[in-house]
C-alpha cells in the first residue's frame, strides 16, 4: 500500500473510518521529512491494516494548525477518526513500529 496525499477536501473522509490512519505532516523543503519518508513508505508496505497518509503543510496549513503541528515531520496516529498519539521528529523504523502498536 502506498502513502496517500491528504488535503483539506479529503482529510476528514480519509481519517474518519475504523481503520487506523498514520498521517505524516511534512514539507518539500524539510530535510528531516525526506529522511523519514522512506521509513513511512516501508511501513505502509508492511502494515496493510493501517492507512498511511501525508499532508504537505505548505499546501494545507489549516490542517497543520488544526492539529497543532509546530514542527515537522510530525506523525499523528488516528483511531476511529480521533488523534490518539503524536510523534515529532525523525524516528527509527523500530520506534515507529512501537508507535503504531
Amino acid at each position: 500500500m502506498s502513502v496517500m496525499p491528504l488535503n483539506q477536501e479529503n482529510f476528514s473522509q480519509q481519517v474518519s473510518g475504523t481503520t487506523p490512519v498514520l498521517v505524516d505532516f511534512w514539507a518539500s523543503w524539510c530535510g528531516p521529512c525526506h529522511m523519514l519518508s522512506p521509513v513511512v513508505e516501508e511501513l505502509s508496505q508492511e502494515h496493510p491494516e493501517i492507512t498511511f497518509a501525508k499532508v504537505n503543510v505548505d499546501e494545507a496549513p489549516e490542517l497543520a494548525q488544526q492539529f497543532h503541528v509546530s514542527a515537522i515531520p510530525t506523525l499523528v496516529l488516528f483511531r476511529d477518526g480521533e488523534p490518539v498519539d503524536v510523534s515529532v521528529g525523525v524516528r527509527t523504523k523500530e520506534e515507529l513500529e512501537s508507535f503504531l502498536s
